[in-house]
């Protein structure tokens, strides 16, 4: 029943959604429950194997970071957008369940005893730095714990840990950066990966005091990751660290190929994105219909447009339609946002409006939420209603067009799968 309070699960007591998932893996269980009208009831459950026990959970609260990093990606929001874009989560228990990078400066001991028992591993864990002292500064929290101490009490326990570090010039570069992948390394297996994304600032940064990421200083970093691939590549056989997409981007250098990636499993950090897109349209672009005389547009972000007419050309290929490729700059967070998936409404109305020249625009569904909502608060299927042409959100192209070769395309507003 709705409101039903959950207490404990075979004498044990329920704290969050960890403790319901874990302690009723049983097929036996005695679950207490207060029912809404204050009576509480003791079930005796015998689940058939595989059984869901068909309770929904409240969403859970979110743990707070108490953190100020100058580079925090909230920092650099407008004022005015809807509240829950403003919450700074910092939740080991988000990091194991979604992927979601913490930085494991707010756990407690039980915390720690918590991942150990219930083996919530692999954790995403931002590290920035793991001198003492570097940490603290670029976390701007002088009560920050020791990474390196944390993250060895837990691989003792065999709990593994992608990392990723946002690299700042001048704070956790150089001799910072060098110790921090030695005191990673000589962790051993249990960090599976480390990232290195480069600071990312917006026109409201306003707690960042230091220097933007330079194609020069990007360069020098990927001359230190290759270094280090290198050394794992022939120790382990394994490339362990990896620059994101944005840092070969700045750098104007090659992405590396599908095979460097492995299982991309940090690709929701921006690290082999490019890369996966890349092998989609090689994969699919020859399964498409032909759509002779349609002309398509794309609106991208700026960072990736110079990487579009390559995919667009295999694409034009395979269907015969012509694309037109559309950048755009970023209203909201202003022009040193360069990600596509950043775009908000009022991009994509003044990238499309007036282009009655189109048949149907491609936008990519990364800037749209579950609820249809933009970043900017503008809802995507009013945005659609007011442009000349069919307007569809897409992750690759693939997505959309297959479907609108068959004669069924997407309906309005859908989110391509």
């Amino acid at each position: 029943m709705p409101g039903t309070e959950l207490l404990t699960v075979n004498g044990r007591a329920l704290a969050d959604f960890l403790d319901w998932e874990f302690l009723t893996a049983d097929d036996e269980l005695v679950i207490e429950a207060r029912m809404p009208d204050g009576e509480e009831i003791v079930y005796e459950i015998e689940r058939p194997e595989g059984e869901s026990l068909g309770v929904e959970l409240e969403p859970p609260s979110v743990r707070r970071c108490a953190n100020r990093c100058e580079f925090c990606f909230i920092e650099g929001l407008p004022k005015g957008l809807r509240k829950n874009l403003y919450i700074r989560d910092d939740d080991y228990r988000l990091s194991f369940a979604y992927g979601n990078f913490a930085t494991l400066s707010n756990m407690k001991e039980r915390d720690e005893q918590r991942i150990i028992e219930y083996r919530l591993s692999p954790l995403y864990v931002s590290v920035h730095a793991t001198p003492w002292e570097a940490r603290r500064l670029l976390l701007n929290n002088p009560k920050v714990p020791n990474i390196v101490e944390q993250l060895t009490r837990l691989a003792a326990h065999g709990i593994q840990f992608h990392c990723q570090m946002v690299i700042v010039p001048g704070l956790n570069d150089g001799a910072v950066l060098e110790q921090s992948l030695s005191d990673l390394w000589d962790l051993g297996e249990a960090v599976i990966s480390v990232a290195l994304v480069p600071v990312g600032l917006t026109q409201f940064s306003h707690l960042y005091t230091g220097e933007s990421m330079s194609a020069d200083r990007s360069r020098v970093l990927l001359d230190v990751i290759h270094r280090w691939e290198a050394r794992a590549a022939a120790e382990r056989e394994d490339p362990w660290v990896y620059g994101s997409d944005e840092l070969y981007l700045l750098a104007g250098m090659e992405l590396p190929p599908r095979s460097h990636y492995g299982d991309f499993a940090q690709i929701e950090n921006g690290v082999g994105a490019v890369t996966s897109l890349r092998e989609r349209v090689r994969a699919g672009a020859p399964t498409l219909p032909r759509l002779d005389g349609r002309r398509i547009g794309v609106v991208t972000g700026t960072s990736m447009a110079p990487l579009m007419p390559a995919l667009l050309a295999q694409l034009t290929a395979s269907t015969g339609a012509e694309f037109v490729l559309i950048p755009a700059t970023n209203s909201l967070f202003g022009p040193t946002t360069t990600t596509a998936g950043l775009l908000v409404g009022a991009d994509i109305r003044r990238a499309l409006d007036g282009r009655h020249d189109l048949d149907l625009a491609l936008i990519p569904a990364e800037t749209i939420n579950e609820g249809g909502l933009f970043l900017d608060d503008e809802r995507f299927v009013v945005v659609r209603e007011s442009l000349p042409m069919p307007v569809y959100p897409s992750y690759d192209f693939i997505d959309v067009l297959s479907l609108e070769g068959q004669g069924t395309p997407m309906a309005p507003g859908a989110r391509a799968a």
